[in-house]
């Protein structure tokens, strides 16, 4: 006979209760922080207060869960993934397709990593139309001091440049550089362009 592994039943909570200040706290701030959110810009997502959600990230308050939901949604997150009501395990599977996209000036991007705390690299899928280049007005800035990125081109071709250096990539081939320095990628074909990108934060240089 095969044993068949079961599900936890998820806890039910009420509107009413109160989160564990110690619990929520930290994981909200490593949430934001792997988005890349100030504490002012994800209260604006959330509906929050800027100083209420100040406290709940240094532990100071019990935030109902009816803020717990405010501030999961300014996260892209469920109150249950948030509080993580819901995990059975250490694994995070992002389906085809269901990842955060984004898309500006023919650039679309779909992040692949989902926000979780202490997160130090981050995947992203991203098609360039034709003609279309990153590091516009509203893209992503230079990333933190030590950062190292990595682009591997699956379809069409790209000129990643770098510092003011240009280097031409076609498809199957990949490039590693300082992700601190000015650097943007454009589509120099008449067809779409398709590349992984891989951000590793915070890496010394050696």
């Amino acid at each position: 006979m095969t044993a068949t592994a079961t599900k936890p039943p998820v806890r039910k909570i009420r509107a009413a209760e109160t989160v564990d200040p110690a619990a929520i706290g930290q994981r909200v701030k490593a949430l934001r922080e792997g988005m890349g959110l100030s504490l002012r810009d994800l209260a604006e997502r959330a509906g929050v207060g800027a100083a209420t959600l100040s406290q709940v990230e240094r532990a100071e308050s019990s935030p109902t869960l009816t803020v717990a939901a405010k501030i999961a949604d300014g996260l892209e997150l469920s109150l249950s993934q948030l509080l993580r009501l819901d995990e059975t395990g250490h694994v995070v599977v992002v389906h085809q397709g269901s990842g955060r996209r984004s898309r500006r000036r023919g650039h679309e991007i779909e992040e692949l990593t989902p926000p979780l705390p202490g997160q130090r690299a981050d995947v992203s899928l991203h098609k360039l139309d034709s003609g279309a280049s990153t590091g516009g007005a509203g893209d992503p800035p230079i990333h933190e001091p030590g950062s190292r990125e990595t682009v591997v081109v699956l379809d069409g071709a790209v000129d990643l440049i770098v510092d003011g250096a240009v280097h031409s990539l076609g498809a199957g081939d990949s490039a590693t550089f300082d992700a601190d320095l000015s650097h943007h990628l454009h589509n120099p074909g008449a067809t779409e362009a398709r590349l992984l990108a891989v951000i590793a934060a915070g890496l010394r240089r050696s």
